[in-house]
């Protein structure tokens, strides 16, 4: 019986096997390499979000709304929104709504979402437009899939406890048993969370040095990737140094369930807000009422007022009630120093010094915008009784004597917002990297000639 030629059945012995080419994968592969994507992020987040809720208390919520909180979360961590009703029949109605992300949630899901995602290109420095482009269709097909699954779970109603026996008497009488509940955005939920995994993979590929590109974007590789690498690092490092703040805060001044539930769930959303008031940018907003989202004290001082009017959080606002906060420019200028000398000390030596501010300058505006964006929040909380807002005077006794003096207290009014100037933002990110730019050029221009003499002396 003759044997089958190990090149094949029709080739000829001393022909050569064609390379495999190393495109899209088999289509079995190609989705389980989509689903180990989406899979490794989700439980990522949804590792840290729960660790933050179970610090948070929020286990005890009644009614084993639990699953359905945390889902809450996962959705507003890529961008979506949580809507707050319910009411007590005819009498009452609640109507609130959140819009915050949890940073710390999302910039970890998507850390890890980018690392496996650029493993399974690893080896490569070019990548058809065609694969890539299919690859990036998968993970997005399952993210929508799995976004899917998360609004549908993040819902529950359960029923607010009434004070007194009278009260509940009457209460049940009428039909004013309070009832409050909430439910994730479906459309924000799946077209922001949607926006959200395009942004984080086009920075894997602006970003790192790993990710193969199309032949006709090589190019432009070494005037993006310095540059976006650079500014990255910085966001990265606030967020490290706001992690041990929060630790050495817990360790040190109490309240570490509370402090230690902020680190897991938003700590950018602390960290990168300071890096951008130390750059100069300020924020808008408001406190009123009780909200229930953590936040430093500083800053609650700052945002309530007596009459709840738009106030700005800015070094200066912030420093009439600390002081220590003049030290975020100093964090800032280094910080922001040391990204200029990486970016040019990574980039090739012909570039000049006019083209590393202009780099660092683009890319440090589109940081700042995008930090902007992220960092924005908007709560509020409402209690309307026969179509009239409550407050703490006037039908608040009413309110009182019929829900319990508890409930009404918990169903109050209170609304929190902060918004940043976004266009003076990005001016002072494109003015500063431009700066940091040419300063880092000139630094590594410097060393990378002591590094030459060096070479020659040691040659010699």
């Amino acid at each position: 019986m003759q044997q089958q030629s190990p090149h094949g059945p029709d080739r000829p012995p001393g022909e050569a096997v064609p390379p495999r080419r190393p495109g899209s994968p088999g289509l079995l592969r190609g989705w389980l390499d989509a689903l180990a994507v989406v899979l490794s992020g989700l439980v990522v987040m949804t590792a840290l979000a729960a660790g933050g809720l179970l610090l948070g208390r929020a286990d005890s919520l009644p009614g084993g709304s639990f699953p359905s909180v945390l889902a809450a979360t996962l959705a507003l961590a890529v961008g979506g929104s949580v809507r707050i009703d319910g009411g007590a029949g005819f009498f009452a109605e609640v109507n609130a709504g959140i819009t915050v992300m949890p940073l710390s949630v999302g910039l970890a899901g998507a850390l890890v979402m980018v690392e496996v995602f650029l493993r399974q290109l690893r080896f490569r420095a070019v990548a058809a437009g065609g694969e890539l482009l299919g690859r990036v269709a998968r993970v997005v097909v399952l993210w929508l899939a799995a976004l899917a699954v998360i609004v549908a779970v993040a819902r529950h109603t359960f029923v607010v406890e009434i004070g007194g026996d009278l009260a509940r008497t009457i209460g049940g009488a009428l039909g004013l048993t309070p009832e409050v509940g909430f439910h994730a955005d479906a459309l924000r939920t799946l077209g922001l969370g949607l926006l959200w995994l395009l942004v984080v993979l086009a920075a894997a590929f602006a970003v790192s040095r790993r990710a193969p590109l199309p032949r006709a974007a090589l190019p432009y590789q070494q005037a993006v990737r310095p540059a976006a690498f650079a500014v990255l690092m910085v966001l990265l490092a606030y967020a490290v140094i706001g992690v041990a703040v929060g630790v050495v805060t817990a360790l040190v001044h109490g309240n570490a369930r509370e402090t230690l539930a902020v680190v897991l769930l938003a700590v950018p959303n602390l960290a990168w807000p300071a890096f951008g008031l130390g750059l100069g940018a300020h924020w808008h907003g408001h406190l009123t009422g009780a909200i229930g989202l953590p936040m430093p004290p500083v800053l609650a001082d700052v945002l309530r007022t007596p009459e709840g009017e738009e106030v700005t959080v800015s070094l200066s606002t912030l420093a009439g009630y600390d002081g220590r906060i003049w030290w975020l420019p100093v964090l800032s200028g280094v910080l922001l120093l040391a990204a200029g000398f990486l970016m040019a000390f990574r980039s090739p030596k012909g570039v000049r010094l006019w083209q590393h501010a202009v780099r660092m300058g683009l890319a440090l505006a589109v940081t700042m915008l995008l930090v902007g964006v992220l960092s924005r929040v908007s709560a509020a909380y409402g209690l309307a009784v026969l179509g009239v807002d409550t407050d703490e005077g006037g039908l608040g006794g009413l309110i009182g004597s019929v829900l319990g003096e508890s409930t009404a207290r918990s169903l109050g009014n209170g609304s929190l917002s902060l918004q940043p100037e976004l266009w003076w933002a990005v001016l002072l990110g494109a003015g500063w990297g431009m700066v940091a730019g040419a300063l880092g050029g000139l630094l590594a221009g410097h060393v990378r000639r002591r590094g030459e003499v060096a070479e020659r002396d040691g040659g010699g």
